[in-house]
């Protein structure tokens, strides 16, 4: 089974400073990959899905080969316009508000600090959503 540290280091090195950036997240090792979180609420989750372990998540991101992908919350009004647009995005078989997308050598980590920036206001109590106006962690 796919453990934690074989999401590529780098790939956390990006993910990290934009989910930790925001009001009282806090990462943790989910059962594949790792997860950030707000209060219970996982707002991101990043794993690489080995087709022979993770079929599900491999079906939905239509892979054949181990492909790192981040799963995150998406407005009712936007999932529509992201899952039309192709790759990299993907809509996951579970959950009505997730989305998938494969992080590959083209990432638009501006676009991924906004989408995650948006999972987390989907998910955060009022409050805490309304003190996040960009995406956090970048320069």
């Amino acid at each position: 089974m796919t453990g934690p540290a074989d999401v590529p280091p780098e790939i956390l090195d990006m993910l990290r400073p934009i989910c930790l950036g925001l009001p009282e997240t806090y990462e943790e090792p989910a059962w594949v990959g790792i997860r950030w979180r707000i209060r219970k609420r996982t707002f991101a989750h990043v794993l690489t899905a080995d087709p022979d372990h993770q079929m599900a998540y491999a079906r939905a991101a239509a892979t054949g080969s181990p492909t790192c992908m981040l799963t995150f919350r998406s407005p009712g009004d936007e999932i529509d316009g992201l899952v039309a647009s192709g790759h990299p995005f993907f809509k996951p078989g579970w959950g009505a508000d997730v989305v998938g997308m494969v992080l590959d050598g083209r990432v638009d980590w501006d676009e991924v600090g906004e989408l995650l920036t948006e999972s987390y206001r989907v998910l955060a109590p009022k409050k805490l959503a309304a003190q996040v106006e960009g995406p956090p962690g970048r320069a």
